[in-house]
């Protein structure tokens, strides 16, 4: 701390789409997060600050913002790890999202493009029928298990230029889900999912910039999920599958 700046210069975006940044002051103080920082403006110097949080613990991924022009978990993000000697930090709703209000997002064109890319689980069995039983030694559910672990947070939707350039583009995470999704066994809703996620703005308008896989916060690659739908999609369609 004796080298570096005893407070922060906190720019904060406030309003809505045509709103603005807003500077404050905010002591600095070790192992500080930069919800720390959010949570210590709203409390001591601006009430009417909107943003979200939940667990505090990076299991929600709720808290997810743009921090110094880069998507982040805020609550597991340290100043020390964004913020040089001269304290400044800027912060931000996530990109590629419609804002609410100050750091909140309207998540809303996220889950729906999970929707489109049918990331939903399809029943093959009913209720009453016996618990299939999957094998974790199997191609499939190796291939499932890396990439099942998707919370939703929207940081490798925030972070994909792919999604920037062509706004009808399904994203990284409603593509990661119905890959994990394509490798279940029980699942019956191959055809329409495989039709959907070949779709215009499907698993063919990834550019493979892996921006997805260098910002996701728990280390999912679903870059190599898309190039695996992408695949899957290639034989469907020799075998006449999406027509």
């Amino acid at each position: 701390m004796s080298n570096t700046a005893k407070h922060l210069s906190v720019s904060v975006w406030r309003g809505f789409a045509d709103g603005h940044y807003q500077t404050f002051e905010v002591p600095r103080q070790d192992n500080q997060t930069v919800l720390d920082v959010v949570t210590w403006i709203q409390r001591n110097t601006e009430p009417s600050l909107a943003y979200r949080f939940a667990c505090r613990v990076g299991v929600c991924g709720s808290c997810a913002m743009t921090v110094n022009g880069r998507p982040r978990w805020t609550c597991r993000t340290h100043i020390s790890k964004v913020v040089d000697q001269d304290g400044k930090l800027e912060l931000a709703p996530l990109a590629n999202l419609p804002p609410i209000k100050d750091l909140v997002a309207d998540m809303r064109p996220f889950f729906d493009k999970w929707e489109k890319a049918e990331g939903k689980f399809h029943p093959s069995k009913t209720r009453v029928d016996p618990m299939a039983t999957i094998s974790p030694e199997t191609t499939k559910r190796q291939a499932a298990d890396k990439a099942i672990e998707c919370i939703n947070c929207g940081v490798c939707y925030a972070a994909c230029d792919s999604v920037r350039w062509n706004p009808a583009y399904l994203g990284p995470a409603a593509l990661n889900r119905a890959w994990t999704l394509a490798n279940d066994e029980r699942d019956a809703g191959g055809p329409q999912r495989l039709k959907a996620v070949s779709a215009n703005g499907g698993c063919h308008s990834c550019h493979s910039h892996q921006s997805c896989e260098q910002h996701c916060p728990i280390g999912l690659n679903p870059t190599e999920s898309i190039a695996g739908l992408k695949r899957l999609t290639v034989d469907a369609y020799i075998r006449g599958e999406l027509s």
